[in-house]
């Protein structure tokens, strides 16, 4: 009996995590463009347009580029071409995407 209550407490618990989780959810009208990058310049949009933190890692999880972003363009032409995680912090919301660079 103390196993099956330990079950449903567990059960509870990832259920109250999962909600956390979805409540700072993704980011407003976020946009990413174009990808792949081909002229070294992505653009990203949101709906809010405000300042935005960029984080962008490699395929091995190291961190390549750092930045606060005021307006839409991103210059990446210093990236070598290859698969990247791209993350964007804008107030309390957070995006992750591929980003590919050509």
């Amino acid at each position: 009996m103390k196993k099956l209550y330990f079950i449903f407490f567990l059960f509870f618990i990832s259920l109250s995590y999962a909600q956390d989780a979805k409540s700072s959810g993704d980011i407003e009208g976020f946009k990413l463009y174009p990808n792949p990058v081909t002229n070294g310049k992505v653009y990203i949009i949101t709906a809010d347009r405000g300042p935005k933190k960029i984080l962008i890692f490699d395929v091995l999880g190291t961190q390549v580029l750092r930045t606060t972003l005021l307006r839409e363009e991103l210059n990446v032409s210093d990236l070598d071409a290859g698969v990247y995680v791209l993350r964007v912090y804008e107030k309390d919301k957070m995006a992750t995407r591929k980003l590919i660079v050509r």
